[in-house]
């Protein structure tokens, strides 16, 4: 814990036509792994639009190391189906932290990144000073499956005594 950065609280907010693994329907929940961490959601039942608005805390020691998420299905009687994946760099969310940021106004957007082949962005995701704090909103395209979309949330949360970014 000695180069503990700070924490990173990722809202999981929603899913967004998830793929279907049940009969008519899925059950699904979200890992979030970064380095050696996993953390997971509730599993919401029947549901391929879930909406979860669940915070999930890391502890960030390697700004380079990748978030991944993987959503699955809920299977009471065998092993739970992968529902898709994707991950997303938070040096970019990092880097706006380490700006002196005060004397902005509210809502301004500091950085923006742009869905391409190296990301699993599905659209525009901007970094935006928002109540005296940077927020990052992602919505992310899930991979090595039919379909799938899942809404995030980064904030970042300071630890006295932590390494500065």
């Amino acid at each position: 814990m000695d180069n503990l950065l700070g924490l990173l609280r990722i809202k999981i907010k929603r899913g967004v036509n998830l793929a279907v693994r049940d009969v008519r329907s899925s059950d699904p929940y979200v890992v979030v792994k970064m380095g050696k961490q996993k953390l997971k959601t509730r599993v919401i039942k029947k549901d391929v639009n879930p909406e979860w608005n669940e915070d999930l805390t890391l502890s960030v020691s390697d700004e380079n190391l990748p978030v991944k998420l993987t959503v699955y299905d809920h299977d009471m009687f065998s092993m739970d189906d992968k529902m898709g994946d994707a991950e997303f760099d938070i040096k970019p969310f990092l880097d706006a932290l380490k700006m002196n940021l005060d004397s902005l106004p509210h809502g301004t957007v500091i950085s923006r990144a742009m869905p391409c082949r190296s990301n699993c962005l599905s659209e525009e995701s901007k970094v935006v000073w928002q109540d005296n704090k940077v927020v990052q909103d992602m919505c992310l395209r899930l991979r090595n499956v039919e379909c799938g979309e899942v809404e995030l949330q980064l904030q970042w949360i300071e630890i006295p005594g932590s390494k500065r970014l």
